[in-house]
């Protein structure tokens, strides 16, 4: 199994990887992107003290609640799979297309940045409400559409599954950043990734000995008012969070080394009490909290079962 050292920049992203060949050094690049979607709990803010948390030495990766996935750019590389997984289709299948069909999917993205730029409430809740039969690459650019033009980028659906944010205030929404997809696209094939939609306790079977996991799941709220954990129908309740913490000590029995944000509550303290030593509280900002003044001092943890 090959285990890769990686060198980092913490202000730039550089993803460059050495390997040791009968002697001789190579080092390998992949392009710089960003994150597609504007994602609750995204860690854009967040990578320079993520990246300083991430191992110096692991074999694969995996994500298993992947979001906007800006960890995984971060450290995507052709010397190493990365094995990314979400619960949401929708999700999935956006990056899926992004990999496979980048440029079927710019023209379909170009046409809803022209028509949401005629009349932005009209065609924003006309798309939001059709429901009709669709291929996966209208999916994808229907649910990036969406994404780039509702409330905050929040992603909510009601209990029939059924997508139902209302319109953000958004002067000129860039709804097609064809550079940006296009980079992505290479960065998905090139990094070896398997996309899949999948119960995180799935794709973590495959996790083995020096694998590398990043867990952001949705997070414990820290009020009765502050829980946006319906990224699909099924939510995430405090007896998954009970189960997360289960499956954290049953992978570092396996070897695996893993790195976990959540918020900072008493509750999951409580759950991860003997990483409490391997527990960061850093300082994170709400950008999906609808009062802008709410959105600043807040706090999180990240808790890591390596040295």
């Amino acid at each position: 199994m090959l285990i890769c050292k990686i060198f980092y920049n913490y202000k730039l992203r550089s993803n460059g990887i050495m390997k040791m060949e009968e002697g001789k050094e190579s080092f390998y690049q992949t392009p710089e992107c960003h994150p597609f979607v504007k994602w609750a709990g995204g860690k854009s803010q967040l990578i320079p003290q993520i990246i300083r948390l991430i191992p110096l030495r692991f074999a694969r990766y995996f994500e298993p609640f992947l979001g906007g996935g800006a960890i995984f750019f971060q450290l995507a590389s052709p010397n190493r799979n990365a094995f990314l997984s979400d619960i949401n289709y929708e999700l999935i299948n956006a990056y899926k297309v992004i990999k496979n069909h980048v440029e079927e999917l710019i023209p379909e993205l170009i046409y809803h940045q022209n028509e949401y730029n005629k009349s932005p409430k009209k065609y924003y809740y006309h798309l939001r409400d059709s429901i009709s039969s669709m291929n996966k690459i209208n999916k994808a650019a229907r649910f990036i559409a969406l994404n780039k033009t509702c409330y905050n980028g929040l992603y909510r659906v009601n209990k029939r599954g059924l997508f139902n944010v209302p319109i953000g205030r958004y002067k000129n929404p860039l709804i097609c950043d064809t550079d940006n997809l296009r980079k992505m696209s290479v960065v998905l094939k090139r990094s070896g990734s398997f996309l899949e939609v999948s119960d995180y306790k799935k794709i973590l079977e495959k996790a083995q000995r020096d694998d590398f996991v990043y867990l952001d799941p949705p997070f414990y709220p820290i009020s009765n008012t502050a829980n946006f954990t319906s990224y699909t129908n099924n939510g995430f309740s405090l007896e998954d969070q009970k189960e997360l913490a289960t499956i954290f000590t049953e992978l570092t029995g396996k070897g695996c080394k893993v790195l976990l944000s959540n918020s900072n509550t008493e509750e999951i303290r409580r759950l991860y009490s003997n990483y409490s030593h391997l527990t960061q509280v850093i300082n994170v900002n709400r950008s999906i909290n609808a009062v802008a003044s709410k959105r600043v001092g807040h706090t999180e943890l990240l808790i890591r079962n390596y040295i």
